[in-house]
């Protein structure tokens, strides 16, 4: 059995990763994917958001207001406290998620290699500590991944690749690059949001110099692949070493 966790900045290739691996018979979940379902309406982590942030973060829906919530955390002014705030409710559910995830996997499949995948395992270790904690499972990434991969791409990269994926439409990049000013304020206003998000994200050197693998994502996806199905073969070997009792250790 092999916990791998899989992460790297915004933008860096890390989701064309994990569906390779899944490809290739990995058991994969998004740490984005439980966040999501466990801040639904009925949830304890809603009703935290909710009395943490105020009503104005609940849509006419009931559910969470994403904007919202979003803006309040990375564009309100107070530097990173607020977004401290959420994680501190959000992770600690995710992160029990996930353990809950992978005795479902390991008891089907002891064998298995379980990937999570996760843009801020290395955020959750330094907001832990800067909270004090330092013997828990936030803390301390090695308590619940035997292996960290981290996906590398140059900044400029990524963030295109992040714009690409929020700007409303491809027509709007194009005149953005054309230099159509009203027609590329969605582009551009995400391009700043990444630079903004990117700024409180670890950088990936710092993250490679304590990853076990690290991936090099350049913009090649046949190179890429490659470096996945290479790895993937290493990761196969490891797990069927790795007895329960020796994983963690």
């Amino acid at each position: 059995m092999l916990r791998v966790g899989l992460t790297g900045g915004l933008g860096s290739g890390k989701s064309t990763v994990a569906e390779i691996l899944r490809a290739l018979g990995a058991e994969v979940i998004e740490a984005d994917e439980l966040g999501r379902a466990l801040m639904e309406p009925g949830q304890p982590v809603y009703a935290e958001i909710v009395r943490v942030f105020g009503p104005e973060v609940v849509a006419p829906d009931g559910r969470l207001n994403r904007k919202r919530l979003a803006e309040m955390v990375f564009r309100d002014g107070r530097g990173g406290d607020r977004l401290g705030e959420l994680n501190a409710i959000v992770h600690p559910a995710v992160i029990s998620a996930q353990r809950r995830w992978m005795d479902h996997i390991f008891a089907g499949n002891p064998s298995a290699v379980a990937v999570v995948e996760s843009a801020l395992i290395f955020e959750v270790e330094r907001d832990a500590r800067a909270r004090g904690e330092s013997e828990t499972v936030l803390s301390d990434w090695r308590r619940r991944l035997d292996r960290i991969i981290v996906v590398t791409a140059p900044d400029e990269l990524k963030i295109a690749r992040y714009a690409a994926r929020v700007s409303p439409t491809e027509a709007g990049r194009k005149a953005g690059v054309l230099g159509d000013r009203s027609s590329s304020l969605g582009w551009k206003a995400a391009e700043a949001d990444a630079r903004h998000r990117m700024a409180r994200q670890i950088p990936d050197a710092a993250k490679a110099a304590r990853a076990d693998y690290i991936l090099e994502n350049a913009g090649d996806k046949s190179a890429l692949r490659a470096q996945v199905e290479a790895l993937w073969q290493r990761l196969q070997a490891e797990s069927n070493k790795l007895t329960a009792d020796e994983s963690l250790e």
